[in-house]
Parts: structure tokens; C-alpha cells; sequence
């Protein structure tokens, strides 16, 4: 088979004006829930795309880890590439691809760190482990080979070693991306999606269809 015989028809819902909830908000929590309910793995990775400041992009797969009105939360180290181009250029889009409802959300806004507080709090409740790897990548960098971390990783072990709260190193925590537009995307067949768009305007969400 070759790649453009690769095709699947999206048959399972369909999505009308008339079915979108009035806040943005409300319908990711309603297909949230939906989604949670499907069984989908690893519902919460969200691809993250980031630009610099000359506008080259580049993406990767981050976890939601919180959401509400005010928009949606990841965590990662500051001084990685994304945090670089976060804080070179704070737009960005986050996209949501559950294939199993047959179901894509796409959130564009702008990124800011959350306080240091939701990340202080989040941090602790990460497990052991990652909070020893929090401390001992230093993500994005090259280094000469996987030793470098794992030595990194036994020097952190024996530093925080009978500690029961291990601190948040001061270059990881949390971002919100706060969003000024929200797209839901439902597979329909025939490649005639059904694509509802939440856009803000002076305070309002405006919402329209959009073309497949």
C-alpha cells in the first residue's frame, strides 16, 4: 500500500452550532469528559507548537496537567527550547488529537509561567523519580552521551537522599497558555469535517463555523 493509500472515513458524531456549548471552556470540558470516558491513552498529550523570535517553528508532544477559564497548564524546564522560545515569542498553539472519537481541539493564545506557588504545589506531587530528573537534565542541551545524565541523576539521588520534600529547582515549573481562540474539530465523512471556531473579541467569544 502506498502512503496516499492510506485513508479512514470518520463516521462515528457530528458537531453543529447548535450542539456548542456558549463558553469555550464548557465544551473542552464536555469532550474532555467524553474523552476520559473512551479510554484513550495518554488523553491528557497535547502536541505544543512554539515559534522563536525570527519565527522558525517547532513542536513536541507536552501533558495537560490542569485547565480551567483562565486557560491550560503544562509543566517543563524553563531553560529548555520551548522555554526559550516561550520567552522569546509567548504565542503559541496547543493541539489535542484523540483519534479514537475521532476528535481534534486546537487552542491558540499567549504563554505566561504560572506562579510559583501552582508550581510548588504541582512539583510535590510529582513521584520521586521525576522530581530526581527535574533536577538532573538539562533538557534540550547536547551532551556526550546517556552517563551524563545518569551520572547527574546518582549525584542527585545521594544529595536529596532522605529528604521527604525534595524542593522545586528554580529553572522548572509550570506555563498557562490563555487563549484567544479555540477550535473543535469533528470528523465527518468524506472529508467534510465539521470544524465549530471560538474566537475572542473584546472580551467575547465569538463563535462560527469554519470551513473543512
Amino acid at each position: 500500500m502506498s502512503i496516499s493509500d492510506i485513508r479512514r472515513e470518520y463516521m462515528r458524531e457530528r458537531f453543529s452550532e447548535g450542539d456548542a456549548e456558549l463558553n469555550p471552556f464548557q465544551q473542552f470540558s464536555k469532550w474532555w469528559k467524553e474523552a476520559l470516558a473512551s479510554s484513550i491513552d495518554e488523553v491528557n498529550a497535547m502536541t505544543l507548537a512554539t515559534a522563536d523570535k525570527q519565527g522558525i517553528p517547532a513542536a513536541r508532544i507536552v501533558l495537560l496537567k490542569d485547565y480551567d477559564d483562565r486557560g491550560f497548564v503544562f509543566f517543563t524546564n524553563y531553560l529548555s527550547r520551548k522555554g526559550r522560545e516561550i520567552g522569546e515569542n509567548p504565542h503559541a498553539t496547543l493541539l489535542f488529537f484523540w483519534k479514537e472519537i475521532e476528535r481534534q481541539v486546537r487552542i491558540e493564545g499567549r504563554i505566561a509561567k504560572v506562579d510559583e506557588k501552582e508550581s510548588d504545589d504541582y512539583f510535590k506531587s510529582r513521584p520521586l523519580g521525576s522530581k530526581i530528573g527535574a533536577w538532573s537534565s538539562p533538557q534540550s542541551q547536547v551532551i556526550a552521551d546517556r552517563s551524563v545524565i545518569e551520572n547527574k541523576v546518582q549525584e542527585n539521588e545521594r544529595k536529596f537522599a532522605g529528604q521527604s520534600d525534595i524542593p522545586r529547582p528554580l529553572h522548572w515549573g509550570g506555563y498557562r497558555l490563555v487563549p484567544t481562540q479555540i477550535e473543535f474539530w469533528q470528523g465527518r465523512e468524506s472529508r467534510l469535517h465539521d470544524r465549530i471556531a471560538y474566537t475572542l473579541e473584546d472580551g467575547c467569544w465569538k463563535i462560527q463555523r469554519l470551513a473543512p
